[in-house]
This record gives C-alpha cells, sequence and structure tokens, in this order.
C-alpha cells in the first residue's frame, strides 16, 4: 500500500495546481478545479480570452493594479461548465489562490457548496461572501509538489513478458 497517496481534498487540489501551469498571466497563475461526487465536472486557469493575445505575450493590460486582459480561473473553470451543459450547484471548488471578490460572487450564485483553498488573496471579501452564503471553506497547507509516479512495476513485467 503506498503512504503517499493523498487525501482526495489534497488529490484535487494537486489538480488544481497542475491547471495552474497552463495559466497564461505572469503576475499570477491560478488554477480552479470544479468537483463533485470525486468527479471533476470542469477545470480552469486565469488566462485570455478564446482567440485574445496573452498576457505572456504582449504584456499585461493593468487596470487598478488588476489585470484584466485575463479571465481568473474560476471564471473560466464556470464558463468550460456552462459550454458543456454541466450543472455545478452542490460543487466544491478546488483553488490554489482564494478568489477575488468576483469570482466569489460567481462561485455563490452557480450553487457552489464548498471551496479549499491553499492560498490567500490580498484584498478580497470572497472570505466574508462565502461565510454569509453558507459556502464552507477549508483551508490546507499547500499540498507537496512532488508526483508520486511509479511505473517501474509496470516496466519491468512488460520487459519480463517480452524477453519470453
Amino acid at each position: 500500500m503506498n503512504n503517499k497517496r493523498p487525501v482526495w481534498d489534497k488529490y484535487f487540489l494537486k489538480l488544481a495546481m497542475l491547471a495552474s501551469e497552463r495559466a497564461t498571466c505572469p503576475r499570477m497563475h491560478c488554477g480552479c478545479v470544479l468537483v463533485k461526487d470525486r468527479f471533476v465536472l470542469a477545470t480552469g486557469y486565469n488566462g485570455s480570452l478564446p482567440g485574445q493575445p496573452h498576457c505572456e505575450d504582449v504584456g499585461c493590460l493593468v487596470v487598478d493594479n488588476h489585470c484584466v486582459r485575463t479571465n481568473h480561473a474560476e471564471i473560466n473553470a464556470l464558463v468550460q461548465a456552462a459550454r458543456h451543459g454541466v450543472t455545478i450547484k452542490g460543487a466544491t471548488a478546488y483553488i490554489t489562490n482564494m478568489s477575488c471578490t468576483t469570482c466569489a460572487k460567481a462561485l455563490i450564485a452557480s450553487g457552489i457548496s464548498r471551496v479549499v483553498v491553499f492560498s490567500d488573496f490580498h484584498d478580497t471579501l470572497a472570505t466574508d461572501f462565502y461565510t454569509n452564503a453558507g459556502v464552507e471553506i477549508v483551508k490546507l497547507d499547500m499540498p507537496d509538489r512532488e508526483i508520486n509516479y511509479n511505473i517501474e512495476g509496470y516496466s519491468s513485467a512488460r520487459k519480463t513478458e517480452k524477453s519470453k
């Protein structure tokens, strides 16, 4: 038995970390995974609108100290779910960074019941909005960045079979 197997919340936070690697705004990489009944409904990362230039290519468009060229990870996850007809009501949002106020409002309006996060976001009312809406907030330590991927046994078995 692998004692490094992550519990579900850390597993889905690691998926949010992986999604954040797709982010195209250098000011902050954020990932969001929407999950219900241990099933991934949608993912998102902060990035430009489809077909539009990315911050990493043309620079950030900053208004009031926020880059407005990109959608945030939560919005992109919600849009992905909407485009595919997936309902979010009762789901959990796994997010690398605490939502901004606007994203918190969108998640609340979509019916999210729980938020799991490991990093704070500055200057936001998200925590207050989530709490007032009855959305459970779980703050965890950042999951280990290591991926425990072991195929050694598999590849050894294949080599043995091929050599017969």
